[in-house]
């Protein structure tokens, strides 16, 4: 992180044409929120501030006045990452970008802004001379404009004059179809130094998985949280919604956000693998972690209501937190690899799930797990389906809202004031989440003609 300015800032913005900076933070929901300023003022390191509430806006605009949050409503500082500053691919005119941090008024960070919390959670390992390692796999579906909420979404008109009608996973055909959007989108990616991998068309219609490069936690989720934000911009450009639910076609394929994780010490080395390649204490006890502190998280990594419809058992969404090597029914997956890549697969969170606060929930429970010194499962056998022993985790949204603000562990990891917020929030959007009447309740309920 750089939170001084440099004096090129402004040689920058003069030779690019800069007018405006987008001044961004992920809230709660991993959704770009700030202010624009003009190029001058944020070179010149002008100071900016904002509602200490909106890092935890509600998905709906509304906000909960929680005792949590004092009713005068104060400021936080918001704090440019000078090393995020890149021009927004996604703009009309010539436009710079830079994610802020949120600081309160005395200096310290704000207990309820994502970024800031999974920095502190990379700070528990820095003080143990460790650095967890991230990777996330990010699904999303690409639509036809949906102007009424009512209607189901429908795949998108290809260069052929056809909607895609299935059976398309991992076709490149399907992949090239799209063409106008994916070389945009190609070029936006290099742009904001997204660091992606494969491309792959997934299992649902017009349904894609991007893998991600490696790297540090945050720069990781920064990473993430901008390949959403130019997803749906560009998709926009190209008569297309880009939709990151996890459950966004009734009967198709549910969107993921898979996390890989591993941990080196100071020296670089894998900790999960030893001298001879073989499994370390430190590589079961991290697994233990994640299955003893995730259910008790689980609204981090299903944030809405939506969210539960992708644990459908039979399918490769987990229902449970067991692990084994190389299946793919587990919720906790151990890919095949070399001992300086052992690392464990985290295949809980959506791709709804904010990826500042599932990687913060997924590290925190394992290094829980290390200094705790937990004993995992028996790991499961290769061809065994996990989905068969059933549904250990929430299985709906107030079960786990329920979980995690009843829970001292969730407030070990995440702390009080964060986990009083988030619940508080998430109580506003299952409110209004009930004032509304769906599809499912006019057909079984209403009187038949």
């Amino acid at each position: 992180m750089q939170h001084t300015p440099g004096p090129e800032l402004q040689a920058f913005f003069d030779q690019h044409g800069i007018r405006d900076v987008e001044c961004i933070f992920p809230d709660i929901s991993g959704y770009p929120r700030g202010k624009l300023m003009p190029a001058r003022s944020f070179a010149s390191g002008a100071e900016l501030r904002i509602a200490q509430a909106i890092p935890m806006q509600c998905i709906t605009g509304d906000y909960s006045y929680d005792p949590i949050f004092p009713d005068s409503d104060p400021d936080v500082r918001l704090v440019p990452d000078y090393s995020t500053l890149k021009i927004a691919p996604w703009s009309s005119t010539p436009r710079a970008f830079a994610i802020h941090d949120c600081f309160e008024l005395d200096g310290q960070p704000c207990a309820f802004a994502a970024r800031s919390l999974l920095q502190e959670v990379v700070a528990r390992y820095t003080a143990q001379g460790l650095t967890p390692v991230v990777a996330p796999e990010i699904e999303f579906y690409l639509t036809a404009p949906n102007n009424d909420p009512t209607v189901p979404f429908t795949a998108p008109l290809a260069r052929n004059g056809k909607a895609e009608v299935g059976q398309s996973a991992f076709s490149l055909n399907m992949l090239n179809e799209l063409a106008p959007f994916w070389d945009e989108f190609r070029s936006a990616l290099v742009t904001l130094g997204i660091n992606a991998d494969t491309w792959i068309h997934e299992v649902g219609m017009t349904q894609y998985e991007i893998n991600l490069m490696h790297g540090d936690p945050v720069d990781v989720a920064d990473q993430a949280f901008l390949f959403k934000y130019a997803a749906k911009e560009i998709a926009i450009k190209h008569g297309m919604n880009a939709v990151f639910m996890a459950k966004p076609i009734s009967g198709a394929q549910g969107s993921s956000m898979h996390l890989h994780q591993s941990v080196v010490d100071a020296s670089g080395r894998n900790i999960f693998s030893d001298a001879t390649g073989d499994e370390t204490a430190a590589f079961g006890h991290f697994i233990a972690g994640l299955q003893s502190y995730i259910p008790d998280v689980m609204l981090i990594f299903a944030p809405f209501v939506n969210s539960y419809r992708r644990y459908v058992s039979g399918s490769q969404a987990p229902v449970n937190l067991q692990w084994g090597y190389d299946n793919r029914t587990t919720g906790l997956r151990i890919p095949h690899s070399g001992p300086a890549a052992r690392r464990v697969e985290n295949r809980i969170a959506g791709a709804d799930a904010n990826p500042y606060l599932a990687i913060a929930a997924s590290l925190a429970a394992g290094l829980a797990g290390m200094d705790e010194k937990l004993t995992p499962t028996p790991a499961l056998a290769p061809k065994f389906n996990s989905s068969e022993l059933g549904h250990t985790l929430p299985r709906s949204f107030l079960p786990a809202h329920a979980q995690m603000f009843s829970s001292q562990k969730a407030r070990k990891l995440l702390g009080d004031a964060f986990i009083t917020g988030f619940c508080a929030a998430k109580t506003v959007e299952y409110d209004s989440y009930l004032h509304e009447v769906g599809a499912w309740e006019r057909r079984f309920l209403a009187p038949q003609a």
